[in-house]
């Protein structure tokens, strides 16, 4: 169980996240949309332990929390490492390092003291290159990569490290229709081995496709949380992103289904 309670955060004066709360339990994929700005990923950061709210809300992960500042039990950076992996919005991919280096270096927080990899982190780190679609990059070089394969090696990195929590702000960034597919995939099928999974993407048709919940953000604040069909309607879109849209159920699998209507007197069309 992953739970969000009363988050704030402010950056100078400004509120980026406006008491955010929420729970997730194991086995769910929650889908984190919202327009640029909406406070997406600083709570990711914020579910990670990297940044502490305001006002004594936080996220506490199976009743530890992440926070060190309560007085009360709190998670150490190397269990948070065990427990959570992290696709980050910016990552530096470009050393002069081979892919099996790169994803091996996730496993890191269940290595030994001197950290030299085991026959288990080496069978972890190739199995989750084959389910990258990266069999045969073990010894290229990260920065001879594409940056659509760059971004399936971040991913192929967390799953390898086998955490029970997945967050992933933007994973899809530079992939192409298939390998997004196989990215939300892999994420689907390793909740349904008990993970869990938050996930930030612009695209709502994804989210409606694999997500079993969807938190809207606008302005820092929860606009709607709920399962796709409910959250994903023309008028929750309307006022968070500003975009006229038509929403039916896709005739293949029954899922929402957004689409943008364009209109050539405004510039805005929805990001789906």
């Amino acid at each position: 169980m992953l739970e969000a309670y009363e988050i704030f955060v402010k950056y100078g004066e400004r509120m980026v996240l406006d008491d955010v709360s929420f729970e997730l339990a194991d086995g769910r994929l929650l889908a984190v949309v919202g327009p640029n700005g909406a406070g997406k990923t600083t709570l990711l950061k914020v579910l990670n332990g990297t940044i502490e709210p305001e006002y004594g809300g936080g996220a506490s992960l199976y009743d530890v929390n992440l926070e060190k500042r309560q007085e009360i039990l709190f998670m150490s950076r190397r269990e948070i490492a065990s427990q959570i992996a992290v696709v980050a919005q910016e990552n530096e991919t470009r050393f002069p390092v081979t892919v099996l280096e790169f994803v091996l270096a996730g496993r890191f927080a269940r290595g030994g003291v001197f950290g030299w990899e085991t026959d288990e982190d080496k069978v972890a780190a190739i199995t989750a290159l084959v389910e990258c679609d990266l069999a045969g990059y073990e010894f290229r070089l990260m920065n001879q990569l594409s940056g659509g394969e760059r971004q399936r090696s971040v991913l192929a990195r967390a799953i390898a490290t086998n955490a029970r929590i997945l967050l992933l702000d933007e994973p899809t960034a530079n992939l192409d229709l298939a390998h997004q597919a196989l990215m939300f995939r892999l994420v689907r099928e390793r909740c349904s081995r008990g993970s869990l999974a938050v996930v930030i993407t612009h695209d709502l048709n994804l989210a409606a496709a694999f997500a079993d919940e969807i938190l809207m953000l606008k302005d820092g604040r929860v606009a709607a949380h709920g399962p796709p069909s409910d959250v994903l309607t023309v008028e929750n879109i309307r006022v968070v992103f500003g975009v006229d849209v038509i929403v039916d159920k896709s005739p293949v699998s029954g899922n929402a289904r957004v689409t943008g209507i364009f209109d050539e007197s405004r510039s805005e069309t929805v990001d789906s």
